[in-house]
């Protein structure tokens, strides 16, 4: 694996105000064996058929499921997909995977380790939560039997640890903010931990656009973009209407990445209820978008996801916490699908701009990476064996 990325800053940098996700860990997950992915705020993973991209979309989907409360089931459908294809089952017929990341935000890096069993049946065997080289949450399966693991998290006061059992499908680290009280200052600096993990998990929008769902005309709905981008025409009718500022950008960079002359992205509403959208090439011709190339669709797409934000997205944004200290992260699988090189240039290079500014991060995948990637800003990780 190797790895490219932009020159760093040689001024020291304050801690950062947004957690965000610096490297994800993949132990034992899939076609994956002790790798660490490095993340920055534009990340591109590249390679060949087979190398494991998707793999570690997946993975990152998986712990941001969990970081948001879900259960293993919910994050993990296909358990035995994880496993890697040459484990071996131990004594009590058992495998499972393993995967981490690492949070940077107010706390410092905060690491968070998993160790999931698959079969015979799904739960969590082990969970860590660590902090500059002090444990501040740890779990162990001690009974099979019972469906739950042993918890034991820094206290810091009369007690070092507190001991009690958590669930066995469910991330430990999400269930603190409810069971830990914050008396002492080192339950304070778990709780800080644990939420800044939380925070920087939860924040997640998986997009994988879906040229043929957006061609047709969709009712008027809530104007929140969903994962397959089938409801685009109407969130580019609400992105029109509430911030003209944001959709004349957008209107540039459609300019930039689809053919032809375009001079707006409009949307109207027919007799019947519905909406489509159109491209206003000038002069009064309009081409509707069910007009457009796959590649074309799916960069109008994933323009409009990079120049709007939580409100707009099908996201849970953690309602909790001031809109200033958060930071969006999009999981793009397949980002250059169907692009040609120009479009993939000016796609990158819009990532780049608003990655810039800290509101959102995006990981995704390419067929192909180039130098100019990461002279854009992106941090460039082959995974070419």
């Amino acid at each position: 694996m190797t790895l490219s990325s932009p020159e760093a800053p040689t001024a020291v940098e304050a801690r950062p105000v947004r957690p965000g996700l610096t490297e994800l860990r993949l132990a034992a997950f899939a076609v994956h064996r002790r790798v660490r992915f490095p993340l920055g705020p534009l990340t591109l993973l590249t390679g060949p058929s087979g190398a494991g991209k998707t793999s570690a979309l997946r993975a990152y989907e998986a712990l941001a499921r969990l970081g948001a409360g879900a259960g293993l089931h919910e994050a993990f459908p296909d358990p035995l997909a994880c496993v890697p294809e040459r484990s071996r089952p131990d004594a009590q017929h058992r495998r499972g995977f393993r995967i981490g990341c690492t949070v940077d935000g107010p706390e410092g890096p905060v690491r968070l380790d998993v160790a999931v069993q698959a079969e015979p049946e799904l739960r969590v065997v082990g969970e860590r939560l660590s902090t500059g080289g002090r444990t501040l949450l740890e779990t162990a399966l001690r009974d099979p039997g019972r469906p739950c693991v042993q918890a034991a998290w820094h206290t810091g006061g009369s007690s070092a640890v507190t001991r009690v059992p958590l669930p066995d499908d469910r991330l430990g680290t999400a269930l603190l903010p409810l069971r830990v009280a914050g008396r002492t200052a080192g339950e304070r600096h778990v709780l800080a931990a644990a939420e800044q993990m939380v925070l920087a998990l939860r924040s997640v929008y998986v997009c994988d656009p879906d040229p043929d769902s957006m061609r047709t005309p969709v009712p008027l709905g809530t104007g929140r973009l969903l994962r397959g981008c089938g409801n685009l025409a109407d969130v580019l009718w609400r992105t029109r209407s509430e911030c003209g500022h944001r959709y004349a950008h957008l209107v540039a960079a459609v300019r930039a990445g689809c053919a032809g002359p375009v001079t707006d992205v409009p949307s109207e509403v027919l007799g019947d209820g519905v909406v489509r959208a159109l491209l206003d090439r000038g002069d009064g011709v309009r081409t509707p978008l069910g007009l457009l190339g796959d590649g074309e669709l799916r960069y109008l797409a994933l323009a409009l996801v990079l120049l709007t934000g939580p409100g707009v997205l099908e996201v849970d944004p953690a309602g909790e916490v001031p809109a200033a200290l958060q930071s969006l992260t999009v999981l793009a699988d397949g980002l250059d699908r169907g692009l040609d090189a120009r479009q993939a240039g000016e796609l990158v290079r819009l990532a780049a701009r608003m990655c810039e500014r800290g509101h959102i991060r995006l990981l995704g995948t390419v067929s192909e990476a180039t130098r100019g990637f990461a002279t854009a800003g992106a941090t460039v990780v082959d995974l070419t064996p």
